[in-house]
């Protein structure tokens, strides 16, 4: 991807992973994107002020996801959906994230 549409690659690429995803934390989404931890973290704070992301605790955990108040959130959601269509790794990347627990003694 060379286009950073929301002022940087990493902030264009949160935004997108959180599209697809739905919800995710900063040490996941760091992982997914192979992105450093703190590039990710500022990221996710800087759009949190911007408005664009929301997050909340879940025990010591911060999650993130779209920001649902958020004024364009529709149109924001459609133009995120385009410019994951064109990034293919992208979309491969976070289909293969686990999001439940596997089974007991279920084999891989």
């Amino acid at each position: 991807m060379t286009s950073s549409p929301f002022g940087g690659q990493t902030r264009t690429r949160v935004l997108l992973a959180l599209r697809l995803l739905e919800t995710g934390y900063a040490r996941e989404l760091a992982r997914i994107l192979a992105l450093p931890f703190s590039g990710v973290l500022k990221a996710l704070s800087s759009l949190e002020g911007d408005g664009l992301v929301s997050g909340r605790l879940t025990g010591r955990t911060r999650v993130y996801r779209l920001n649902p108040t958020y004024f364009a959130r529709n149109e924001l959601r459609t133009y995120l959906a385009r410019l994951a269509d064109a990034d293919a790794d992208l979309r491969e990347l976070v289909s293969a994230v686990r999001r439940r627990p596997r089974r007991a003694g279920k084999p891989l």
